[in-house]
């Protein structure tokens, strides 16, 4: 049961152009959000449609596929494991980061 801790799977569609960097010593890191579309229906039939949106992290030869294939608007299938870390914006407040680290990225359709 180890292997089904903190593992996130993901298909949606990228929302903006991926921000790739490099690192010091080389090491690439790839940013992107993820939207993810889920309809279900009310009990009395109304249609609801939900969009939720997720950061990504790719890090190394991810985040070097990410650089070369991946677009905003393609569908990608990630897995990963979900992160939480903070740090202090601008005007000194705390922020708070929710992401999911991709070890698996898979592109999907065209």
């Amino acid at each position: 049961m180890s292997a089904l801790r903190n593992k996130v799977q993901l298909i949606g569609h990228v929302g903006q152009e991926p921000e790739v960097k490099t690192m010091e010593k080389g090491k690439k890191v790839a940013n992107l959000t993820l939207a993810t579309h889920d309809v279900y229906y009310k009990d009395g039939g109304e249609k609801v449609e939900q969009t939720e949106w997720h950061r990504v992290t790719a890090w190394g030869k991810l985040a070097e596929i990410v650089e070369k294939y991946v677009v905003k608007g393609k569908e990608i299938a990630v897995e990963g494991k979900l992160t939480h870390r903070s740090y202090d914006d601008k005007n000194g407040e705390k922020r708070y980061i929710t992401e999911v680290v991709a070890n698996e990225l898979l592109l999907l359709g065209k």
